[in-house]
C-alpha cells in the first residue's frame, strides 16, 4: 500500500472510531482542547464517578465558594451577554451541545426547573456548538422548550474559563458571582430530590453571604 493509500485508510479508521464514540454516549471536543473527552470517559473510577471525584448527576459543593471568572457569551440574536448581566441573581450555568446525547436528554427537565423556580433562579443553557445559531436554532424547534433561555458560546470560551472537562456540566453561581457547587454529567432537574438539594445550596449560600455583610458589634 502506498503512502496515499495508508493515509486514506487511517482517515477511515479515525472516522469509524469517532462515529462509534458518538453513538456510545457523546464524545465531545473543545475547539482549542483536542485531548478532551466525555465526562464518562474521563472518569477513572467508573461510570458513576465524575472527573473531579464527585458523583455523576449530583452536586459537588465548592467549599469555600470561589469567585466565578468573567464569562462572556452571546444571545441567539447575536447580541453580547455576560455573567455580569445577572449580578444579584442566582444563576445556573448549564454547558451543553446539540451532539451531546446526555445534554439533550436533560434539557426538558431543565426547562421545567426554570418554570418552577421563576425569578429565584436564572438557568443559562449555553451551547458550545461551533455552528452557533445555524446548528442550535433548527435543533431547538424540535424540543419546543418554553422557559429555558438559550445562549451561544461557539468558541468554547465559557467552558475554558470554568475549567470544564466534559459535557454536560452545570455550575451554580450566587448573586455575588461566587461558584457554590458544580454538577458533572446528566441530571433529572425536575425531581424533588435534586430541587431540594439545589434549594438547600441556595439557602446556605444566602445565609453565608448575609453573615459576611452583617457588621460586628
Amino acid at each position: 500500500m502506498n503512502g496515499r493509500g495508508r493515509a486514506l485508510m487511517g482517515f477511515v479508521v479515525l472516522a469509524l472510531i469517532a462515529i462509534g464514540a458518538l453513538a456510545g454516549g457523546g464524545l465531545w471536543l473543545w475547539a482549542s482542547r483536542p485531548n478532551a473527552r466525555s465526562i464518562a470517559q474521563l472518569s477513572g473510577a467508573g461510570p458513576a464517578t465524575s472527573p473531579s471525584g464527585g458523583v455523576l448527576g449530583q452536586f459537588s459543593p465548592v467549599d469555600p465558594p470561589r469567585p466565578a471568572p468573567p464569562l462572556s457569551f452571546e444571545a441567539r440574536d447575536g447580541s453580547p451577554r455576560s455573567l455580569a448581566d445577572f449580578r444579584g441573581r442566582w444563576v445556573l450555568v448549564n454547558l451543553w451541545a446539540t451532539w451531546c446525547e446526555p445534554c439533550v436528554r436533560e434539557m426538558p427537565s431543565l426547562d421545567r426547573l426554570q418554570e418552577k423556580m421563576g425569578r429565584q433562579l436564572a438557568v443559562l443553557a449555553i451551547s458550545e456548538d461551533r455552528g452557533a445559531t445555524h446548528v442550535v436554532d433548527p435543533f431547538l424547534e424540535k424540543l419546543a422548550l418554553k422557559n429555558l433561555a438559550i445562549y451561544l458560546d461557539p468558541k468554547g470560551a465559557v467552558g475554558q474559563a470554568l475549567g470544564v472537562r466534559g459535557l454536560p456540566t452545570t455550575v451554580l453561581i450566587d448573586g455575588e458571582g461566587r461558584i457554590l457547587a458544580q454538577l458533572e454529567g446528566e441530571a433529572k432537574w425536575d425531581t424533588e430530590a435534586l430541587q431540594t438539594k439545589l434549594e438547600h445550596l441556595m439557602r446556605r449560600g444566602t445565609s453565608a453571604a448575609e453573615a459576611n455583610t452583617t457588621p460586628s458589634h
